[in-house]
């Protein structure tokens, strides 16, 4: 019985992750849930599941009222890291987005606990120090997201020093057929319509503006010990094979599957053992056809300065991911159109001065003069 600390429990990841759970009963049980704002998914989840240990980390409406009284609540962001210390959790499935990932991240890697993380943003802010963290302390970090698990699975006992390049797939999301010149005019709602995936709403424009590609690259580059050189991103659109690897011998090996989030959570909750879920599964003869295309660096220049970013590496990417984080708030908000978005990215980086080996707290530093960076330009 493995015990699992879902944090970010009332997001897609995280309701996900919980709907294994729920399929597995004996081997799973939560033991802690963590949510931002969502108090009444919150206190639903816990009167389901009965966790021992329950955190909030931003502020909510009502108050949380505790499923029984052996529960214990935490509050805060400093709360969740002390969460993270009891002993009861084996694994931390970070369901969370965003750069708020980070520190907690780095928490659970020094306890030395097993990591299954959906989250890109901490991997693309101190991917060098995680690596070497979790190195340290004999942490695996095992992925959810379906494009690096795909990688993960394919390179999974693979020599590394074979691989020749990843390919990356991207569906492309829903303006990969609009004009330059229809860009100018898009909408929330136009960037929420992705025509595979249902994510939360950042993600969402993020894979509108194939920034999320871009903070793959990064994730990817982390993950597996490659160079931006080393990766290639591939449009496929009916997002069946969800990435490859190349090997010297000119071998490609791909994993396919439907898109159902809930296969790659399986199986990096369940590692090495396959499940058998509820999924699903492919049908071969009803797949007309498989596509693939270039991105066009031009029309998405998100992509552009992602690669940018992890060629310069440093605190370039932390920088880039803080003026992309401010910029669709903005956009999302109103307050910024949806070609503005690379436009503000561009301009925060272009001021930046990359440090190339950065401390944890130059990533956070770096983080925080993008994000005024940032407002400033959407202000003006």
């Amino acid at each position: 019985m493995k015990r699992i600390a879902v944090i970010g429990s009332t997001g897609s990841i995280g309701r996900n992750t919980l709907d294994v759970i729920r399929q597995f009963p004996d081997k799973f049980r939560v033991a802690a849930l963590c949510a931002h704002s969502n108090v009444e998914l919150l206190s639903a989840q816990a009167r389901e599941f009965k966790p021992e240990l329950v955190c909030l980390t931003g502020q909510a409406k009502t108050n949380f009222h505790k499923p029984g009284k052996k529960a214990k609540f935490f509050r805060g962001f400093l709360g969740l890291e002390e969460m993270l210390e009891d002993r009861r959790i084996d694994m931390v499935v970070m369901a969370i987005g965003g750069s708020s990932a980070l520190l907690p991240l780095w928490k659970a890697i020094e306890l030395k606990k097993e990591i299954a993380t959906a989250n890109k943003e901490a991997l693309v802010m101190a991917g060098g120090l995680i690596s070497r963290l979790a190195a340290e302390k004999q942490v695996k970090i095992i992925p959810i997201d379906s494009e690096q698990s795909a990688i993960w699975q394919c390179l999974e006992k693979e020599d590394p020093a074979k691989l020749e390049k990843i390919y990356l797939t991207a569906s492309g999301g829903p303006f990969r057929l609009y004009s330059k010149a229809q860009l100018e005019n898009i909408t929330l709602k136009d960037a929420l319509m992705h025509p595979r995936w249902k994510m939360g709403k950042k993600i969402t424009v993020d894979s509108a503006t194939l920034m999320n590609k871009g903070l793959e690259v990064l994730e990817a580059m982390c993950l597996f010990k490659v160079s931006a050189g080393d990766i290639k991103v591939v449009i496929h659109p009916e997002s069946i094979i969800h990435s490859m690897v190349e090997f010297v011998d000119g071998v490609v090996m791909a994993q396919l599957s439907q898109t159902d989030m809930r296969i790659p959570i399986r199986y990096a909750m369940s590692y090495p053992q396959r499940l058998k879920g509820k999924a699903r599964k492919l049908n071969f003869f009803q797949i007309k056809s498989l596509n693939f295309a270039k991105p066009d660096f031009e029309k998405f220049p998100c992509l552009a300065l992602a690669f940018s970013a992890a060629r310069d590496g440093g605190t370039m990417p932390a920088v880039m991911n803080a003026a992309n984080e401010v910029s669709v708030a903005a956009f999302m908000e109103g307050k910024l159109g949806f070609i503005s978005i690379a436009e503000i990215i561009g301009k925060v980086m272009r001021r930046h001065r990359s440090l190339k080996d950065p401390t944890l707290n130059d990533v956070l530093d770096a983080d925080s003069w993008a994000r005024i960076e940032a407002l400033s330009l959407i202000g003006e």
